[in-house]
């Protein structure tokens, strides 16, 4: 089977890590061997987040004063090589006779998609309230309430196109384990040429890789992630995983928009679009998830 599996940027980093090169390696070095598992029995497509890595990105930028602050477009292609280098690094370990591929990757959104005006996805680093908002009010940033911390929030318009889709379905086809589309893709919009150009935002990586496994015609799509399902309920008392749904039965609306709502809209339209099944769940239980033991099923 082709599977388009999806890495959250959070669980490469995870909450209450240092943002450092060390926990990623070591993150995704834990996560590598559940990968490998199904390279060796499936074809295989890597999409990662970025959220937290982009946003050090740009603090780092920022903390330089002698030129501009770089804009998140590009800032995106920086995370595309950080994150697709630590992922190389870890599956040559685990699958040495394979070859694994990272292609930078563009994503063309609408100029006029109204997510520009109101900015939902996090970035960056996570603060208490006060930091937050006294950030916001220095740097001009958005924040809003991530779980029960606070981060910078941007842009986050709907992926379009992948502007490289030809050059992975060969690479895929030539046998490769591609990782592509990292962060969502750089976003691009067409230009007055007509060639694509940067735009300020960050596209969110499960929608991008709904629209990536569209394309590959991907039996399967698996968002992975720091939980480990879907849950009735989440965050009370009375939370309750979710074991097997139909993609008809969820409503994206009735999930955090900047967390778990792009994973539900992405895996729905993946499952009606497409007649086949998709997958949530933990980055380390991806063969149990693929397999209905653990995470979330949603059926078309």
């Amino acid at each position: 089977m082709r599977l388009l599996v999806a890495i959250g940027g959070n669980a490469l980093l995870k909450r209450g890590d240092t943002l450092g090169i060390g926990e990623q390696r070591r993150n995704m070095g834990e996560a590598a061997g559940a990968l490998a598992a199904l390279a060796r029995e499936h074809e295989l497509v890597l999409v990662h987040g970025n959220g937290p890595q982009v946003g050090l990105l740009a603090l780092e930028a920022d903390a330089y004063k002698g030129a501009p602050p770089y804009p998140l477009d590009v800032l995106g292609a920086e995370s595309q090589g950080m994150i697709g280098y630590v992922i190389e690094e870890a599956m040559r370990r685990a699958l040495p006779e394979r070859e694994v591929v990272t292609v930078l990757t563009q994503t063309l959104v609408d100029a006029d998609d109204p997510a520009f005006a109101k900015p939902s996805k996090p970035i960056g680093p996570v603060y208490d309230e006060e930091t937050a908002k006294a950030l916001a009010a220095e740097r001009g940033w958005s924040v809003a309430p991530d779980g029960k911390s606070w981060r910078r929030v941007v842009a986050s318009p709907a992926p379009r196109r992948i502007v490289e889709i030809g050059p992975i379905r060969h690479l895929v086809e030539g046998g490769c384990l591609v990782v592509c589309a990292g962060g969502g893709g750089i976003p691009v919009r067409p230009g007055p040429d007509g060639a694509p150009e940067g735009v300020e935002a960050v596209i969110d990586k499960d929608l991008a890789a709904c629209l990536l496994a569209t394309e590959l015609d991907a039996d399967s799509l698996l968002i992975l992630t720091d939980v480990d399902a879907v849950y009735e309920g989440w965050d009370t008392p009375a939370q309750k995983r979710i074991a097997r749904i139909s993609a008809r039965s969820l409503d994206p609306a009735t999930f955090a928009s900047g967390s778990m709502g792009p994973k539900i809209a992405a895996v729905r339209y993946f499952a009606l679009a497409t007649g086949r099944p998709a997958f949530i769940g933990a980055l380390g239980e991806a063969a149990e998830i693929l397999a209905g033991r653990a995470g979330t099923r949603i059926d078309p």
